[in-house]
């Protein structure tokens, strides 16, 4: 009788394992040793550019990025499958807030830290309008602008929504994480399912390929802030 108790304890014991090591599979990490797994990301028309650098501070290597009335951001140069790894999780810090910015309006919309997801475009599965605008784009820039995009970011004022359309576009959603001044200086894990979030900001599915970009922008309230980030993951 003990023998079957002690199995079946076990058994248990390594059930519980195997879930937690499904429930955590983590596609990538990034800690922030380097930028090499970054690349620069400039706007049309914005000069001057906010800047994103290494820094270290007790034996932990995190990402600063500063903004002086400027923009631009960093994108990660891996994408994955967001029905395979729906969710991810960082760890962020400001400084300071922007006294200035307005969040719903094109004059005042500046973070002091956005985590974008950004999601890839297919003109597979684009209709002829789209295919037409996108291909526009693409002869400017270069490359296809994303489909669509949610920007996690952090505010200084109180908001009453949790997620909002971008004063820009309404290919781009706004979901409020933290607001006010209350926890300046102080570090904070997030953790989001991005296909969740897409379905309520959205009401539809998301395409299935998606990218990571972070930015730091000021270039609307010209003022500065600096900002940190420690780690960001993707996991199932």
């Amino acid at each position: 009788m003990r023998l079957l108790k002690g199995a079946l304890v076990l058994l248990i014991v390594l059930l519980a394992s195997f879930a937690n090591a499904e429930e955590k599979q983590t596609l990538f990490r990034e800690d922030f040793n380097s930028l090499v797994n970054w690349t620069p990301l400039y706007f049309p028309k914005i000069q001057k550019h906010s800047t994103y650098m290494i820094v270290n501070e007790g034996g932990r290597s995190f990402l600063k990025t500063e903004s002086h009335a400027s923009a631009s951001a960093i994108i990660y140069k891996k994408t994955f499958n967001i029905y395979d790894y729906p969710r991810m999780r960082w760890r962020w810090k400001v400084d300071n807030v922007y006294t200035k910015a307005t969040p719903k309006e094109k004059a005042g919309d500046d973070y002091p830290i956005r985590v974008y997801v950004m999601f890839q475009y297919d003109p597979n599965n684009a209709d002829m309008t789209e295919k037409l605008r996108y291909g526009v784009a693409k002869a400017i820039y270069g490359t296809y602008p994303p489909h669509s995009t949610l920007n996690y970011v952090w505010t200084g004022h109180e908001i009453a929504e949790r997620i909002f359309t971008s004063p820009y576009t309404d290919k781009a959603k706004i979901i409020i994480l933290e607001q006010g001044r209350n926890r300046i200086g102080t570090w904070i894990e997030e953790t989001v399912n991005i296909l969740e979030d897409y379905r309520k900001a959205f009401g539809k599915d998301p395409p299935a390929i998606a990218g990571i970009a972070i930015m730091n922008d000021s270039d609307n309230t010209q003022e500065t802030a600096v900002s940190y980030v420690d780690f960001i993951e993707v996991f199932k």
